[in-house]
């Protein structure tokens, strides 16, 4: 028997994933997975109708075409946005750990030759492949709905309105992450997301109100407490794309313009991007020390 046919006769010996294909291995899964949910699918027709149904009442409602069609469309999705997105991010996440560790799943997981951070980062990146697919199914029938009716002027704004939507969603996921990590069960996990979503859309405009008037904050720490929610940055950044002054939103606004000018929207979205990195640095801390299931 020659050397050739030894070699090829022995068994070859198994070689480790690499992390790149480790975490991409997770990630697809987890696509596939979100992809197939029905209350994924339910969530993107719903915003999808919605978007539609917004771009058809600001084309209605505009009188002319041209920018005024991706302006008020843009302007008229900010609230859905600020209502829609966060939910979806937070739910999305919030099942990640939390449901493999209720089905039993999670033991499995980590019983293969990856490590804790590959499996976290892996459904991470699939849930947020899967968000981004269904925001831009959503966006995009409505840009075709605009581009139909209203031409192409003005298009700028509604795509700036789209990244920031989608580093949102971004933000939103990493936070539904981390509660997944710290919860046991995915109904104490949706439980807190669905709380965190209460108090970032609705809480936190009155308690801003409430703390202003009770403390009677300046207008500098008023406007670094709306910084510091992920939504209100998004609502800042938003307007400042429409080439809208921040006076709209009072002495905060102009205090905010007159202070940071042009370097304005890279504040806002560096404040999203510090939610993005924050709470999912934390939730892989916190499941790579954690030594039980």
């Amino acid at each position: 028997m020659s050397a050739q046919a030894i070699s090829v006769a022995l068994p070859r010996p198994s070689i480790p994933p690499t992390l790149l294909g480790g975490t991409w291995s997770f990630a697809r899964r987890e696509f596939r997975d979100a992809m197939s949910s029905r209350w994924f699918v339910l969530y993107t027709v719903a915003f999808t109708v919605l978007a539609v149904g917004v771009s058809f009442l600001s084309l209605s409602g505009s009188g002319s075409h041209g920018f005024a069609g991706f302006g008020r469309t843009a302007a008229g999705l900010l609230n859905l946005i600020m209502l829609v997105v966060p939910l979806m991010a937070l739910t999305a996440g919030a099942g990640a750990i939390a449901g493999e560790r209720e089905r039993g799943t999670l033991m499995y997981l980590l019983a293969q030759p990856v490590s804790r951070s590959q499996i976290l980062i892996g459904k991470y990146v699939g849930l947020a492949v899967a968000l981004t697919c269904s925001l831009c199914a959503g966006f995009g029938v409505s840009a075709g709905v605009l581009a139909w009716r209203a031409g192409g002027v003005g298009v700028r704004s509604f795509v700036v309105l789209v990244g920031l939507t989608i580093l949102l969603a971004l933000a939103m996921l990493s936070v539904g992450v981390l509660i997944s990590v710290l919860s046991r069960r995915s109904s104490v996990a949706v439980g807190i997301s669905l709380f965190v979503w209460l108090a970032l859309v609705f809480l936190s405009d009155l308690g801003l109100m409430a703390g202003s008037l009770i403390f009677k904050l300046r207008v500098q720490e008023i406007f670094a407490l709306a910084a510091l929610n992920p939504l209100q940055s998004f609502k800042m950044g938003v307007i400042v794309s429409m080439n809208a002054s921040l006076d709209v939103l009072g002495p905060v606004g102009a205090y905010a313009s007159h202070v940071l000018g042009d370097a304005m929207p890279w504040v806002l979205a560096g404040s999203i991007l510090v939610w993005v990195t924050l709470p999912l640095t934390a939730a892989m801390v916190i499941f790579a020390r954690r030594k039980s299931i």
